[in-house]
């Protein structure tokens, strides 16, 4: 049960204790305030109940216990405790029994003070000792300090033990209750980048024949909202932390695909995210020139750690120009223009007389998901620059063309099942032709003016067999996309780029295979997807296991997953948005809507999404036909 607003965090199992095992317990800005709080009640933890999130950044746990002897079978008390990010906790005791009771309460307390990344890692330092401080515990060590404080003060605090205790004298029918506040000294409540006035992400809503698209839009939108994070130097920027717990802090790749995919709740997470990346764009001389900055990450077995630098790069203005399609305001897109020419400028130098985008090492393979992304960033880097009135779209367009004609001879292995694009050529030219859910980037072209999606990289034959196989047993596990197909050497359900499915590559699955005209193989990837959200109580992690569907089956957690993740909450968005094909066009004043006309979950109604900077909602029947009920004014309906 993990509570996200961050810099706050709180995790523990669903009794709702926390007792210091694993990662249990409260976190401010990565370090745990407070390890240990376990709540007994006249001598005895509380049967637990249920456990339940309530939101992105609040718990619920209910406990029972018999505290009367006269009682009988039947609890007589309920123990309930909501339970915040930012730190706090109420606990509240409910009797039901005929009788007056007096119960004891008693809250063990204890923290390490140790940093997620030594917890992650096993080498957490023993719990600290504490001291009686104003009306709580506190404790101290060379990296900092927390303290707890509770409201009533305890009758009595036992600093040896980490003990906090009270006595109450509950009537029949009547309630008590205790709030903890746990926070570093010095500290005062903190307020979460989600908590300003005005939201970065309008408040859309879902409904429709299929009731978990409410849930699932409300669960996304409240999921980005807990992972907001605030550019300490300018406070107005906001961008999205990987994922939790193990990701809090920010991820260059995954922030811009997530801004990217959350388009239709406004411009604003889009504009701050590129804002503070274009200030850690490398500038002067040198190959790495205009680059976006960002770590390797492993590629599965078949490839060796790519760079998210790379993607980063290409994604910044691929980002920048659909955010204008969107209705990002003409002076913040002129305010980032020059990063998203530094960009380009980068690739045109990288590739020189090349077609290829090679890795950024030397002996490095050429990936086929990084031709993807290049030529995407090609194509919308001139759009853009041509309706910005700046040079370099003609040659950008130039070197996309033969790429594309490269690609599609070099890229692509014949087999005797109709052929496959090759994950990656090795230096020397010989294709790796094993099958993964990279290859889904391929249908991701991007969206030019005129509610026109770019060219792609497949020709239409190469195209339609790639959509056969991403939609065939082997990648479609029945809860979406496998990350490495069922049949290929070293696939694992559990591998994070060999098996799992990887929530972000489903979704762009998804919207490439519905663009392109396969509604059949899009369809069956979305209600996976969508079934595999409703057994994750519609928080969706970034990945599970690629086991496949059975009529009884659940999809699997994997241990090593964050949840909430910022890419796949923006993935509940898309996967939505997709159903209704929505092409803005804001410069030109138009939208066009390509729904998916086999309706694959039935009339669905999306409200409150942002297009121009006004509310957009629109009507998708149970026939695929779209009908308009909000727009902005002037906002013509495209052909």
């Amino acid at each position: 049960m993990i509570c996200v607003a961050l810099p706050g965090l709180a995790i523990s199992s669903e009794d709702g204790q926390m007792t210091g095992q694993g990662l249990e317990g409260f976190y401010r800005a990565g370090r745990r305030v407070l390890s240990r709080c376990q709540v007994r009640v006249a001598g005895r933890e509380p049967l637990a109940v249920q456990a339940r999130m309530t939101s992105a950044d609040q718990a619920r746990f209910v406990g029972a216990l018999r505290a009367s002897p006269h009682s009988g079978p039947d609890p007589d008390l309920v123990v309930e405790r909501i339970r915040h990010a930012d730190g706090t906790e109420r606990i509240t005791l409910h009797s039901a029994a005929l009788r007056p009771l007096r119960v004891p309460l008693e809250v063990a307390l204890g923290t390490d003070l140790a940093d997620l990344g030594a917890i992650a890692s096993g080498t957490a330092g023993p719990e600290l000792s504490a001291s009686v401080h104003d009306s709580g515990l506190r404790w101290s060590c060379a990296t900092g300090n927390s303290s707890v404080t509770a409201d009533p003060p305890p009758a009595d605090a036992l600093a040896s033990a980490g003990l906090l205790r009270w006595e109450f004298e509950l009537s029949p029918g009547g309630s008590t209750s205790v709030e903890l506040r746990v926070r570093p000294d010095g500290a005062g409540p903190f307020r979460a980048a989600s908590r300003t006035a005005t939201s970065p992400l309008a408040p859309a809503r879902a409904s429709g024949d299929d009731p978990r698209v409410h849930a699932l839009l409300r669960t996304s939108v409240e999921d980005l909202h807990a992972l907001l994070l605030r550019d300490p130097a300018h406070p107005s920027d906001i961008q999205l932390a990987a994922g939790a717990p193990w990701r809090c802090g920010p991820a260059p790749a995954e922030a811009l695909a997530a801004a990217r995919m959350t388009l239709p709740l406004g411009t604003r997470l889009a504009a701050g995210t590129l804002r503070i990346l274009a200030r850690t764009q490398l500038r002067g001389a040198g190959p790495q020139s205009g680059m976006i900055p960002g770590p390797r990450r492993d590629a599965g077995i078949h490839l060796p750690p790519g760079c998210t630098g790379t993607e980063a790069t290409l994604l910044f203005p691929a980002l920048l120009a659909e955010a204008r399609r969107w209705g990002l305001p003409e002076a913040e897109t002129e305010e980032l223009l020059p990063a998203a020419e530094r960009c380009l400028a980068w690739l045109r130098t990288t590739v020189g007389e090349s077609a290829y985008l090679c890795d950024p090492h030397p002996g490095g393979p050429v990936r086929c998901e990084t031709q993807a992304h290049a030529h995407r960033a090609a194509l919308l880097g001139a759009d853009l620059l041509d309706g910005c009135g700046r040079p370099g779209g003609a040659e950008l367009r130039q070197w996309a063309q033969l790429l594309r004609a490269e690609f599609r001879e070099d890229f692509w292995v014949d087999d005797r099942g109709g052929g496959r694009p090759a994950a990656a050529r090795a230096p020397d030219g010989t294709p790796l032709p094993y099958l993964g859910a990279a290859a889904a980037h391929l249908l991701d072209t991007g969206l030019l003016g005129g509610g026109e999606p770019a060219a792609g990289l497949l020709d239409k034959v190469q195209t339609e067999q790639l959509a056969r196989l991403l939609g065939g047993p082997g990648m479609d596990s029945g809860w979406g996309l496998r990350g490495l197909g069922a049949k290929e050497a070293g696939y694992n359900p559990f591998g994070h780029r060999s098996g799992a499915v990887r929530v972000h590559e489903t979704a762009l699955a998804v919207a490439g295979l519905a663009a392109a005209g396969y509604e059949k193989e899009a369809g069956s990837l979305l209600r996976g997807a969508l079934a595999a959200a409703e057994s994750f109580g519609h928080r969706l992690p970034e990945m599970y296991a690629g086991e496949q569907r059975t009529a009884a089956s659940a999809p699997l957690p994997h241990p090593a997953a964050c949840r909430p993740a910022a890419t796949a909450a923006a993935a509940g968005v898309l996967l939505l948005v997709t159903v209704a094909g929505i092409r803005p066009d804001a410069p030109a004043g138009t939208i066009t809507l390509r729904p998916m006309h086999s309706a694959p979950l039935g009339e669905i109604v999306l409200r409150g999404l942002r297009i121009a900077g006004a509310p957009f909602s629109v009507r998708i029947s149970r026939l695929g036909l779209a009908m308009v009920e909000e727009a902005a004014d002037g906002l013509q309906l495209g052909a």
